[in-house]
């Protein structure tokens, strides 16, 4: 999931966290979801990652454990994507959708560092979006490949905070 912000816009940041429509539409939580089944045929053999995937007609859009928590549910007004691939922009209209709301700052939480979030972070910086992961707010099964990105790549390529330091950004600019 990600929060997506238009550049420097304080009044907003400080509804961001109520939700895309308290901030008048200018701010946009964004969700990835699963595979529909008509897209496990796009999913070539060559591709490592997700080819059992398909394979196995596993992350059915449909199954409970690829519905998004209550405790996140999407507010009226947020972006919903469906994707398949590791990053949120690759197989979706997300960069058109923020584009169109004229949302050019990203923060990015998730499961997992070295999938998702790796995967969209290099996606959106080279699209030039600002870029804020939340260090706390992104895990993965690896520690160690968890440690390197976080401290050592992430910051080549977006501003790595806390939770602690979202709430002072969103509260100071």
């Amino acid at each position: 999931m990600a929060l997506g912000l238009p550049h420097q816009h304080s009044g907003d940041c400080d509804r961001a966290a109520d939700g895309p429509a308290a901030a008048q539409g200018s701010a946009a939580r964004f969700h990835g979801q699963s595979v529909p089944p008509d897209r496990w045929e796009t999913v070539p053999d060559r591709n490592k990652s997700f080819s059992a995937v398909a394979a196995a007609k596993a992350m059915h859009h449909e199954h409970d454990a690829t519905q998004i928590h209550e405790d996140i549910a999407p507010h009226d007004g947020d972006i919903i994507v469906r994707k398949i691939r590791y990053g949120a922009t690759s197989t979706t209209d997300l960069h058109e959708q923020l584009a169109n709301r004229g949302i050019d700052t990203l923060i990015l939480t998730g499961i997992s560092t070295s999938g998702v979030v790796l995967s969209t972070l290099i996606d959106v910086a080279d699209r030039d979006y600002l870029v804020y992961v939340l260090s706390d707010g992104v895990a993965d099964r690896d520690p160690e490949i968890h440690q390197v990105l976080v401290h050592k790549v992430f910051p080549t390529r977006a501003h790595v905070i806390d939770t602690a330091g979202l709430h002072d950004l969103l509260h100071t600019t």
